[in-house]
Protein backbone atom coordinates (compact mmCIF):
# COMPACT_ATOMS: atom_id res chain seq x y z
CA UNK A 1 0.00 0.00 0.00
CA UNK A 2 1.68 3.30 -1.04
CA UNK A 3 2.14 6.16 1.97
CA UNK A 4 -0.83 8.42 -0.25
CA UNK A 5 -3.39 5.60 -0.60
CA UNK A 6 -3.05 4.55 3.33
CA UNK A 7 -3.39 8.14 4.13
CA UNK A 8 -6.72 8.51 2.19
CA UNK A 9 -8.07 5.24 3.85
CA UNK A 10 -6.94 6.57 7.22
CA UNK A 11 -8.77 10.44 6.24
CA UNK A 12 -12.04 8.73 4.91
CA UNK A 13 -12.37 5.80 7.69
CA UNK A 14 -11.76 8.06 10.19
CA UNK A 15 -14.15 10.62 9.02
CA UNK A 16 -16.78 8.12 9.12
CA UNK A 17 -15.89 7.50 13.05
CA UNK A 18 -16.20 11.43 13.57
CA UNK A 19 -19.72 11.38 12.04
CA UNK A 20 -21.37 10.71 15.06
CA UNK A 21 -19.58 12.97 17.29
CA UNK A 22 -19.46 15.99 14.99
CA UNK A 23 -23.04 15.38 14.74
CA UNK A 24 -23.46 15.91 18.40
CA UNK A 25 -20.72 19.12 19.02
CA UNK A 26 -21.98 21.20 16.51
CA UNK A 27 -25.47 21.99 17.21
CA UNK A 28 -24.90 22.03 21.06
CA UNK A 29 -23.93 26.18 20.48
CA UNK A 30 -27.25 27.11 18.83
CA UNK A 31 -29.64 25.07 22.06
CA UNK A 32 -30.76 28.95 23.03
CA UNK A 33 -31.61 29.93 19.02
CA UNK A 34 -33.45 26.42 18.87
CA UNK A 35 -35.73 26.85 21.58
CA UNK A 36 -36.64 30.58 20.44
CA UNK A 37 -37.33 29.45 17.05
CA UNK A 38 -39.19 26.16 17.72
CA UNK A 39 -41.18 27.95 21.51
CA UNK A 40 -39.74 25.52 23.75
CA UNK A 41 -37.09 25.41 26.66
CA UNK A 42 -33.49 24.69 26.46
CA UNK A 43 -33.98 22.00 28.62
CA UNK A 44 -36.36 20.20 25.79
CA UNK A 45 -34.16 20.74 23.33
CA UNK A 46 -31.79 18.74 25.11
CA UNK A 47 -34.07 16.16 24.59
CA UNK A 48 -33.19 16.03 20.78
CA UNK A 49 -29.59 15.02 22.28
CA UNK A 50 -31.22 12.31 24.62
CA UNK A 51 -33.00 10.25 21.59
CA UNK A 52 -29.45 10.90 19.43
CA UNK A 53 -27.87 9.01 22.13
CA UNK A 54 -30.63 6.72 22.49
CA UNK A 55 -30.51 5.84 18.80
CA UNK A 56 -27.01 5.16 18.74
CA UNK A 57 -27.41 2.81 21.57
CA UNK A 58 -29.49 0.57 19.14
CA UNK A 59 -27.36 1.40 15.94
CA UNK A 60 -24.45 -0.64 17.87
CA UNK A 61 -26.09 -3.61 17.97
CA UNK A 62 -27.80 -3.14 14.31
CA UNK A 63 -24.98 -2.89 12.06
CA UNK A 64 -22.63 -5.25 13.73
CA UNK A 65 -24.86 -8.56 12.56
CA UNK A 66 -25.61 -6.69 9.13
CA UNK A 67 -22.30 -5.93 8.54
CA UNK A 68 -21.29 -9.83 8.57
CA UNK A 69 -24.62 -10.70 6.72
CA UNK A 70 -24.56 -8.15 3.49
CA UNK A 71 -21.09 -7.10 3.82
CA UNK A 72 -19.70 -3.80 4.71
CA UNK A 73 -20.54 -1.44 2.32
CA UNK A 74 -24.21 -1.68 1.68
CA UNK A 75 -25.34 -1.23 4.76
CA UNK A 76 -22.98 1.88 5.28
CA UNK A 77 -24.61 3.49 2.15
CA UNK A 78 -28.55 2.57 3.81
CA UNK A 79 -26.74 4.30 7.13
CA UNK A 80 -25.51 7.51 5.19
CA UNK A 81 -28.43 8.01 3.22
CA UNK A 82 -30.52 7.66 6.67
CA UNK A 83 -28.77 10.16 7.96
CA UNK A 84 -28.55 12.54 5.23
CA UNK A 85 -32.46 12.00 5.08
CA UNK A 86 -32.74 13.10 8.53
CA UNK A 87 -30.23 15.74 8.79
CA UNK A 88 -32.29 17.60 6.07
CA UNK A 89 -35.41 16.53 8.47
CA UNK A 90 -33.61 18.00 11.21
CA UNK A 91 -33.39 21.09 8.99
CA UNK A 92 -36.98 21.18 8.36
CA UNK A 93 -38.06 20.96 11.74
CA UNK A 94 -41.44 23.29 13.12
CA UNK A 95 -41.77 21.63 16.56
CA UNK A 96 -39.57 20.32 19.23
CA UNK A 97 -41.46 17.43 18.61
CA UNK A 98 -40.16 16.77 15.23
CA UNK A 99 -36.80 17.61 15.71
CA UNK A 100 -36.66 15.15 18.45
CA UNK A 101 -37.63 12.13 16.00
CA UNK A 102 -35.22 13.62 13.34
CA UNK A 103 -32.61 13.32 15.35
CA UNK A 104 -32.67 9.63 16.80
CA UNK A 105 -33.18 8.69 12.83
CA UNK A 106 -29.87 10.89 12.43
CA UNK A 107 -28.31 8.95 15.01
CA UNK A 108 -29.38 5.23 13.77
CA UNK A 109 -27.39 6.40 10.10
CA UNK A 110 -24.54 7.97 11.74
CA UNK A 111 -24.25 4.66 13.87
CA UNK A 112 -23.27 2.81 10.59
CA UNK A 113 -21.06 4.91 9.96
CA UNK A 114 -18.97 4.68 12.98
CA UNK A 115 -19.44 0.86 13.32
CA UNK A 116 -18.46 -0.44 9.80
CA UNK A 117 -15.21 2.19 9.78
CA UNK A 118 -13.92 0.02 13.01
CA UNK A 119 -15.00 -3.17 11.70
CA UNK A 120 -13.11 -2.25 7.83
CA UNK A 121 -9.63 -1.34 10.17
CA UNK A 122 -9.50 -5.01 10.98
CA UNK A 123 -10.35 -5.94 7.01
CA UNK A 124 -7.87 -3.79 5.53
CA UNK A 125 -5.08 -3.39 7.38
CA UNK A 126 -2.91 -6.23 9.12
CA UNK A 127 -3.80 -7.49 12.82
CA UNK A 128 0.10 -5.83 13.73
CA UNK A 129 -0.76 -2.26 12.35
CA UNK A 130 -4.54 -2.29 14.06
CA UNK A 131 -3.31 -0.18 17.59
CA UNK A 132 -1.47 2.16 14.62
CA UNK A 133 -4.24 2.75 12.38
CA UNK A 134 -6.57 3.15 15.92
CA UNK A 135 -4.43 6.18 17.41
CA UNK A 136 -4.23 8.01 14.17
CA UNK A 137 -8.46 7.66 14.36
CA UNK A 138 -8.40 8.35 17.48
CA UNK A 139 -6.74 11.61 16.34
CA UNK A 140 -9.16 12.25 13.74
CA UNK A 141 -11.82 11.84 15.78
CA UNK A 142 -10.34 14.27 18.15
CA UNK A 143 -10.83 16.86 16.29
CA UNK A 144 -14.72 16.93 16.39
CA UNK A 145 -14.99 17.98 19.56
CA UNK A 146 -12.37 21.27 18.82
CA UNK A 147 -13.92 22.02 15.41
CA UNK A 148 -17.11 21.12 15.25
CA UNK A 149 -19.10 23.55 18.56
CA UNK A 150 -16.56 26.38 17.09
CA UNK A 151 -17.95 26.08 13.68
CA UNK A 152 -21.16 25.86 14.88
CA UNK A 153 -21.77 28.77 17.10
CA UNK A 154 -20.37 31.27 14.30
CA UNK A 155 -22.86 29.42 11.83
CA UNK A 156 -25.73 29.89 14.15
CA UNK A 157 -24.78 33.45 15.15
CA UNK A 158 -24.67 34.15 11.15
CA UNK A 159 -27.55 32.04 9.86
CA UNK A 160 -29.43 30.61 11.93
CA UNK A 161 -29.25 27.30 13.77
CA UNK A 162 -31.40 25.26 10.65
CA UNK A 163 -28.15 25.75 8.55
CA UNK A 164 -25.93 23.53 10.96
CA UNK A 165 -28.18 20.62 9.52
CA UNK A 166 -27.71 21.50 6.15
CA UNK A 167 -24.16 21.41 6.31
CA UNK A 168 -23.79 18.11 8.11
CA UNK A 169 -25.72 16.47 5.33
CA UNK A 170 -23.40 17.85 2.56
CA UNK A 171 -20.42 16.92 4.77
CA UNK A 172 -22.12 12.99 4.89
CA UNK A 173 -22.76 13.48 0.94
CA UNK A 174 -19.24 13.71 0.86
CA UNK A 175 -18.59 10.64 2.69
CA UNK A 176 -20.67 9.08 0.49
CA UNK A 177 -18.80 9.84 -2.64
CA UNK A 178 -15.28 8.89 -0.86
CA UNK A 179 -16.61 5.45 0.18
CA UNK A 180 -17.72 4.74 -2.94
CA UNK A 181 -14.82 5.99 -5.45
CA UNK A 182 -12.19 5.54 -2.89
CA UNK A 183 -13.16 3.07 -0.13
CA UNK A 184 -12.75 -1.22 -1.20
CA UNK A 185 -15.22 -3.23 0.09
CA UNK A 186 -13.20 -5.53 2.68
CA UNK A 187 -15.88 -8.57 3.26
CA UNK A 188 -17.78 -10.12 1.12
CA UNK A 189 -21.61 -11.00 1.88
CA UNK A 190 -22.02 -14.43 3.62
CA UNK A 191 -25.43 -15.28 2.82
CA UNK A 192 -25.15 -18.42 5.10
CA UNK A 193 -25.03 -15.78 8.48
CA UNK A 194 -27.80 -16.28 10.96
CA UNK A 195 -30.16 -12.83 11.69
CA UNK A 196 -32.30 -14.73 13.65
CA UNK A 197 -32.88 -13.45 16.92
CA UNK A 198 -32.10 -16.69 19.16
CA UNK A 199 -28.15 -16.88 18.54
CA UNK A 200 -27.20 -13.35 18.54
CA UNK A 201 -29.07 -12.80 21.96
CA UNK A 202 -26.94 -16.05 22.99
CA UNK A 203 -23.78 -14.76 21.77
CA UNK A 204 -24.57 -11.39 24.14
CA UNK A 205 -25.51 -13.28 27.09
CA UNK A 206 -22.25 -15.16 26.46
CA UNK A 207 -20.45 -11.78 26.73
CA UNK A 208 -22.94 -10.30 29.75
CA UNK A 209 -22.02 -13.24 31.58
CA UNK A 210 -18.55 -12.79 32.09
CA UNK A 211 -17.32 -11.42 35.61
CA UNK A 212 -14.79 -9.11 34.12
CA UNK A 213 -16.85 -7.52 31.47
CA UNK A 214 -19.64 -6.90 33.51
CA UNK A 215 -17.50 -5.52 36.54
CA UNK A 216 -15.78 -3.21 34.13
CA UNK A 217 -18.08 -2.61 31.42
CA UNK A 218 -20.49 -1.02 33.80
CA UNK A 219 -18.13 0.58 36.23
CA UNK A 220 -16.58 2.30 32.63
CA UNK A 221 -20.10 2.88 31.38
CA UNK A 222 -21.23 4.88 34.66
CA UNK A 223 -18.08 7.00 35.28
CA UNK A 224 -18.46 7.60 31.69
CA UNK A 225 -21.87 9.03 31.99
CA UNK A 226 -20.07 12.17 33.46
CA UNK A 227 -19.16 13.43 29.67
CA UNK A 228 -22.83 13.00 28.82
CA UNK A 229 -23.94 15.27 31.97
CA UNK A 230 -21.38 18.01 30.52
CA UNK A 231 -22.49 17.70 26.74
CA UNK A 232 -26.22 18.02 27.88
CA UNK A 233 -25.82 20.62 30.85
CA UNK A 234 -23.04 22.95 29.44
CA UNK A 235 -25.38 24.97 26.77
CA UNK A 236 -27.39 25.85 29.79
CA UNK A 237 -24.45 26.20 32.30
CA UNK A 238 -22.56 28.52 29.86
CA UNK A 239 -24.89 30.06 27.78
CA UNK A 240 -27.79 30.98 30.09
CA UNK A 241 -26.08 30.99 33.50
CA UNK A 242 -23.19 32.76 32.33
CA UNK A 243 -24.61 34.41 29.90
CA UNK A 244 -21.44 33.88 27.03
CA UNK A 245 -22.51 34.02 23.52
CA UNK A 246 -22.57 30.81 21.35
CA UNK A 247 -19.31 31.50 19.77
CA UNK A 248 -17.34 32.10 22.88
CA UNK A 249 -19.62 28.56 24.02
CA UNK A 250 -17.59 26.94 21.06
CA UNK A 251 -14.54 27.97 22.02
CA UNK A 252 -15.17 27.11 26.11
CA UNK A 253 -16.34 23.42 24.52
CA UNK A 254 -13.25 23.17 22.20
CA UNK A 255 -11.07 24.38 25.18
CA UNK A 256 -12.72 21.44 27.81
CA UNK A 257 -12.34 19.11 24.73
CA UNK A 258 -8.57 18.91 25.42
CA UNK A 259 -8.74 17.79 28.44
CA UNK A 260 -10.75 14.43 27.73
CA UNK A 261 -8.90 14.09 24.39
CA UNK A 262 -5.54 14.89 26.18
CA UNK A 263 -6.04 12.53 29.00
CA UNK A 264 -6.94 9.80 26.76
CA UNK A 265 -3.74 10.19 25.11
CA UNK A 266 -1.77 10.60 28.41
CA UNK A 267 -3.14 7.44 28.68
CA UNK A 268 -0.84 5.78 26.40
CA UNK A 269 2.28 6.52 29.11
CA UNK A 270 0.72 5.39 32.12
CA UNK A 271 -0.11 2.04 31.19
CA UNK A 272 3.29 1.09 29.61
CA UNK A 273 4.06 1.73 33.84
CA UNK A 274 1.62 0.70 35.72
CA UNK A 275 -1.37 -1.95 35.37
CA UNK A 276 -4.99 -0.60 33.96
CA UNK A 277 -7.00 -1.80 36.77
CA UNK A 278 -4.50 0.72 39.17
CA UNK A 279 -4.77 3.36 36.82
CA UNK A 280 -8.71 2.96 37.13
CA UNK A 281 -8.86 2.60 40.67
CA UNK A 282 -6.85 6.47 41.08
CA UNK A 283 -8.82 7.64 38.26
CA UNK A 284 -12.24 6.75 39.55
CA UNK A 285 -10.78 7.85 43.28
CA UNK A 286 -9.87 11.64 42.03
CA UNK A 287 -12.93 11.86 39.90
CA UNK A 288 -15.13 11.38 42.95
CA UNK A 289 -12.95 13.90 44.87
CA UNK A 290 -13.19 16.41 42.12
CA UNK A 291 -16.55 15.99 41.51
CA UNK A 292 -17.33 16.65 45.61
CA UNK A 293 -15.49 19.97 45.58
CA UNK A 294 -17.17 20.67 41.95
CA UNK A 295 -20.77 20.30 43.89
CA UNK A 296 -20.04 22.24 46.90
CA UNK A 297 -18.77 24.99 45.21
CA UNK A 298 -21.71 24.90 43.26
CA UNK A 299 -24.15 24.77 45.74
CA UNK A 300 -22.46 27.57 47.63
CA UNK A 301 -22.04 29.54 44.31
CA UNK A 302 -18.59 30.11 44.83
CA UNK A 303 -16.64 28.93 41.57
CA UNK A 304 -18.14 31.62 38.90
CA UNK A 305 -17.28 30.88 35.37
CA UNK A 306 -13.01 29.83 35.50
CA UNK A 307 -14.00 27.75 38.27
CA UNK A 308 -16.59 25.79 36.94
CA UNK A 309 -14.47 25.55 33.67
CA UNK A 310 -11.46 24.33 35.90
CA UNK A 311 -13.42 21.30 38.18
CA UNK A 312 -15.20 20.04 34.53
CA UNK A 313 -11.77 20.26 33.20
CA UNK A 314 -10.45 17.95 35.83
CA UNK A 315 -12.93 15.94 36.08
CA UNK A 316 -13.21 15.16 31.91
CA UNK A 317 -9.77 14.50 32.41
CA UNK A 318 -10.75 11.42 34.67
CA UNK A 319 -12.98 10.15 32.72
CA UNK A 320 -10.59 10.24 29.54
CA UNK A 321 -8.30 7.82 31.83
CA UNK A 322 -10.96 6.01 33.23
CA UNK A 323 -12.34 5.15 30.15
CA UNK A 324 -10.02 3.45 27.60
CA UNK A 325 -8.74 1.44 30.95
CA UNK A 326 -12.48 -0.37 31.24
CA UNK A 327 -12.83 -0.55 27.91
CA UNK A 328 -9.90 -2.65 27.72
CA UNK A 329 -10.00 -4.59 31.23
CA UNK A 330 -14.00 -5.39 29.61
CA UNK A 331 -12.75 -6.30 26.11
CA UNK A 332 -9.45 -8.22 27.48
CA UNK A 333 -11.66 -12.05 28.08
CA UNK A 334 -12.92 -12.00 24.62
CA UNK A 335 -11.17 -13.26 21.08
CA UNK A 336 -13.64 -14.74 19.18
CA UNK A 337 -16.65 -12.76 20.14
CA UNK A 338 -14.60 -9.62 20.62
CA UNK A 339 -16.87 -7.72 18.07
CA UNK A 340 -19.94 -8.60 20.25
CA UNK A 341 -18.09 -7.76 23.50
CA UNK A 342 -17.29 -4.49 21.49
CA UNK A 343 -20.75 -3.77 20.27
CA UNK A 344 -22.83 -4.18 23.80
CA UNK A 345 -20.41 -2.17 25.71
CA UNK A 346 -20.48 0.66 23.44
CA UNK A 347 -24.34 0.15 23.20
CA UNK A 348 -24.21 -0.19 27.09
CA UNK A 349 -22.34 3.42 27.38
CA UNK A 350 -24.69 5.14 25.55
CA UNK A 351 -27.53 3.67 27.00
CA UNK A 352 -26.22 5.11 29.96
CA UNK A 353 -25.32 8.29 28.54
CA UNK A 354 -29.10 8.72 27.25
CA UNK A 355 -30.88 8.01 30.62
CA UNK A 356 -28.08 10.71 32.11
CA UNK A 357 -28.90 13.17 29.57
CA UNK A 358 -32.98 12.85 30.19
CA UNK A 359 -32.54 13.59 33.44
CA UNK A 360 -30.48 16.39 33.33
CA UNK A 361 -32.93 18.15 31.34
CA UNK A 362 -35.81 17.33 33.65
CA UNK A 363 -33.69 18.73 36.70
CA UNK A 364 -34.79 22.39 34.83
CA UNK A 365 -32.31 24.13 36.71
CA UNK A 366 -30.03 26.90 36.01
CA UNK A 367 -27.30 26.31 37.51
CA UNK A 368 -24.63 23.72 37.59
CA UNK A 369 -25.82 21.73 40.12
CA UNK A 370 -27.39 19.14 38.06
CA UNK A 371 -23.89 18.46 36.26
CA UNK A 372 -22.06 18.37 39.48
CA UNK A 373 -24.48 16.05 40.97
CA UNK A 374 -24.78 13.51 38.63
CA UNK A 375 -21.05 13.89 38.11
CA UNK A 376 -20.17 12.75 42.18
CA UNK A 377 -22.88 10.12 41.55
CA UNK A 378 -21.82 8.60 38.48
CA UNK A 379 -18.18 8.04 40.18
CA UNK A 380 -19.56 7.19 42.97
CA UNK A 381 -21.57 4.20 41.76
CA UNK A 382 -18.66 3.68 39.16
CA UNK A 383 -16.22 3.01 42.44
CA UNK A 384 -18.27 1.12 44.21
CA UNK A 385 -18.96 -1.21 41.04
CA UNK A 386 -15.42 -1.48 40.70
CA UNK A 387 -14.71 -2.73 44.37
CA UNK A 388 -17.72 -4.88 44.00
CA UNK A 389 -17.45 -6.65 41.09
CA UNK A 390 -13.83 -7.49 40.97
CA UNK A 391 -14.34 -10.02 43.43
CA UNK A 392 -16.16 -12.14 41.33
CA UNK A 393 -13.78 -11.98 38.85
CA UNK A 394 -11.99 -15.11 39.35
CA UNK A 395 -8.64 -15.15 36.70
CA UNK A 396 -8.46 -11.24 35.55
CA UNK A 397 -7.47 -11.31 31.86
CA UNK A 398 -5.16 -8.31 31.34
CA UNK A 399 -5.67 -5.60 29.55
CA UNK A 400 -3.93 -4.91 25.70
CA UNK A 401 -3.40 -1.48 24.12
CA UNK A 402 -5.53 0.14 27.08
CA UNK A 403 -4.83 3.73 25.00
CA UNK A 404 -6.55 2.49 21.99
CA UNK A 405 -9.73 1.13 23.55
CA UNK A 406 -11.40 4.01 24.29
CA UNK A 407 -15.32 4.03 22.03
Amino acid sequence: MTSKRYFLLIMILGSLTALGPFSIDMYLPGFPDIARSLHTTTENVALSLSSFFIGISAGQLLYGPLLDKYGRKPPLYAGLALYIVASVGCYLSTNIEMLIIMRFIQAIGSCAAGVASITMVRDIFPVKDNAKVFALLILVLGASPMIAPTVGGYVTAAFGWELIFIILAVIAVLITLAVIFFLPESYQADPSYSLRPRPIINGFIAVIKTPQFYTYAISGGVAFSGLFAYISSSPVVFMEVFKVSSKTYGWIFALLSVGFIGSSQVNSFLVKKYKSQKIVNAALIAMVIISALFLVGSMQNILGLVGTIVMIFLVLCCVGITSPNTSALALAPFEKNAGTASSLLGAFQMCIGSVVSVGVSLFNSQSSIPMSAIMLTASSVALLVLIIGRKNIKIRVEAKSAEFAAH
